[in-house]
């Protein structure tokens, strides 16, 4: 039943019920404003008896009830009371009021009661088991059932053709296709499959995608699920579930298994032992450790797991005979991001002269989720303009708006703040192109963008790197005190618009004191003892145990300071010796706003210094953001 005559079934249900208990409280209140039975006391019936007041009774085992001649100030007109008097009957005969006799209270209208408590009670039950409302979706006991989404052979389409930029994490998940395929061939001299492949990356490197292509590939059961689903307010249910879902993949098997966001899930176990423990928490991780021991791989019952968190999950859980194969989905390299635009360019009507080659060289650090969020972007500026087709300067607006921000086009600047803002950007313009081997500038712009930035310079490398020698970060370095040292060398004072490039300058100098050891006073010693940090998140600790001494830490902030220093030295020199470049790049960026690379001013180059060995960092994508 589809989803929509399931709600309907629901639906149709609930309104029976409610029809029902509405007439029962309607026949009950209409019965008791009808009868108007009023309550007294013995004393009073026997006070009404002596009055004459009292029309006709009838004599139960336990009580007293009958008729009044006229209503009481309450307005009943028929009363009520405990029979005290055994023998009542001389009386009433006495005063001539006609009475009869009751069949005791166990007659036929206290049976009827009990058999409608009986089927009222029953009714509930089965709906809190999902006997009734089995086809509106389970009731109270399906609580504990599995909410994995469950997708037939035919019904994933994606393939390993879908997906682009990851080719190492495609060969290493093929084996499982193969495996799923052809599960003799893998047995044949005593192998198995892994139990567990864990999928590791970066937020937006395609996790999900690559476990739906593997489903896809081998066309078996995919059952799919996030960690956060297994865990609820009640104790056991999360455990429950985990049974549930992998006892639904056994009966389908071969199939697949895949939970997404794991450290939802298998958080290592005391890990935050000041923030208390939860027990829900542990006993689905437990139960999910035992099902992994459990099952045979060799049934055909693969588990996919994916997460950006890696450091957090379980020792138990990433063992040998649960995990066993961890499979990197990483950022792509520039050949992978140009297969992903080609991809997510054939939805979408591009321009014959849009080089796709280019693009990806100028996203570097850039997800396939970035790149797919790319040319919707670009497709919406083409739309904006009312273009037939997308243009490859679509991509590169598209390409500003991401890095930069949104444009802020009703945040007015004073003419003394815009001078200050055009010098600023240019000077981190010129250093840029007057230092040799600095990633080339792009663009620069003093149209406000984003949250707080007044202007920026973008910035592109040429090609991707994973090294990075010390004169390169000091280069770096420069580039970003240039915006400072601009304003001093023009308007003789510093402003406020310097806060982000210090933020930065100061990451850098202090990771090549205390990370890379490229200080000859302190050595080659690293001083860093920031835990362990998340995928794709940006360096800086939220706390910090110390492991040095007060005059090491002494010295890492000289050490620090200097190179800062020298830094914001270096480009004062530089842009002293090109100060005509600079008033005429600032005078033409007041006048258009924005400058591209051909419309730089050109400076005169720094001496090229003698290159020192390069060390290994972990520095990727240099100028993916800009420089406000």
């Amino acid at each position: 039943m589809n989803g929509k005559g399931m709600m309907t079934g629901r639906a149709l249900f609930l309104l029976w019920l409610a029809l029902f208990l509405m007439s029962v409280a309607f026949v009950m209140l209409w019965s008791r404003g009808a009868q108007q039975v009023a309550t007294i006391p013995y004393s009073e019936f026997q006070e009404l008896l002596r009055q004459g007041r009292i029309q006709q009774v009838v004599v139960g085992e336990h009580d007293l009830h009958g008729d009044l001649v006229e209503p009481l100030p309450s307005g009943a007109r028929q009363f009520r009371t405990i029979r005290v008097d055994g023998d009542v009957a001389a009386d009433l005969e006495a005063r001539h009021v006609p009475f009869s006799g009751e069949v005791g209270s166990g007659g036929i209208a206290q049976v009827l009661t009990w058999i409608s408590w009986i089927v009222l009670l029953s009714i509930m039950w089965m709906i809190g088991t999902g006997g009734l409302a089995g086809r509106a979706g389970g009731g109270l006991l399906s609580i504990g059932r599995s909410k994995a989404r469950i997708f037939a052979e035919t019904e994933i389409k994606t393939g390993f053709n879908d997906v682009a930029g990851v080719d190492e994490a495609k060969i290493e998940l093929q084996e499982i296709v193969e495996f799923l395929k052809n599960p003799q061939e893998f047995t044949r001299l005593g192998a198995h499959v892994p139990k567990g492949v864990l999928l590791v990356g970066p937020p937006g490197t395609g996790k999900t995608l690559l476990a739906r292509a593997v489903a896809g590939e081998a066309r078996v059961p995919f059952f799919s699920t996030n960690g956060p689903e297994f865990v609820e307010m009640f104790v056991g249910v999360g455990a429950a579930r985990v049974r549930d879902l992998f006892a639904q993949a056994r009966s389908r098997a071969p199939a697949i298994i895949f939970i997404d966001e794991l450290d939802a899930l298998g958080r290592a176990r005391g890990a935050y032992p000041m923030m208390g423990g939860h027990d829900e928490k542990e006993q689905t991780l437990n139960q999910l450790l035992a099902e992994l021991d459990g099952f045979d791989p060799s049934v055909g019952l693969v588990l996919l797991a994916a997460t950006n968190r890696p450091e957090i999950l379980d020792p138990a859980l990433l063992r040998a005979g649960r995990f066993d194969r961890q499979v990197l989905v990483d950022r792509p390299e520039k050949a992978g991001r140009t297969e992903i635009l080609g991809l997510h360019a054939r939805k979408v009507l591009l321009d014959p002269g849009v080089d796709l080659d280019r693009l990806a060289a100028l996203t570097p650090g850039f997800t396939g989720a970035d790149l797919a969020n790319l040319v919707n972007e670009a497709a919406m500026v083409a739309t904006r303009r009312h273009a037939k087709s997308i243009a490859m300067e679509d991509f590169e607006a598209a390409i500003e708006r991401i890095v930069a921000g949104l444009e802020k086009k009703t945040r007015i600047l004073t003419p003394h703040e815009r001078s200050i803002v055009a010098h600023h950007e240019m000077g981190h313009a010129l250093v840029a192109l007057a230092i040799p081997g600095c990633d080339p500038v792009q663009k620069v712009s003093i149209i406000p963008r984003g949250i707080g930035a007044l202007g920026y310079t973008i910035q592109r490398p040429t090609e991707d790197r994973f090294l990075m020698g010390r004169h390169e970060l000091e280069n770096k370095m420069a580039v970003l005190m240039a915006g400072r040292a601009a304003e001093q060398l023009i308007f003789g004072e510093l402003s406020t618009g310097a806060a982000d490039d210090l933020a930065k300058v100061t990451d850098i100098a202090r990771g090549m004191v205390m990370r890379y050891g490229m200080d000859e006073t302190l050595g080659s010693v690293s001083y860093d003892t920031e835990p362990g940090r998340f995928l794709g998140q940006p360096e800086g600790a939220f706390w910090q145990h110390r492991r040095y001494s007060e005059a090491s830490a002494d010295s890492i902030d000289n050490a620090v300071r200097g190179l800062i220093d020298a830094a914001a030295h270096r480009a004062f020199a530089i842009l002293r010796q090109n100060r005509d470049k600079l008033e005429q790049g600032a005078k033409a960026l007041l006048e258009k706003e924005a400058l591209t690379a051909d419309e730089l001013p050109k400076p005169q180059a720094e001496p090229v210094k003698a290159e020192l060995t390069p060390v290994a960092g972990d520095e990727r994508g240099g100028g993916r953001r800009a420089l406000p």
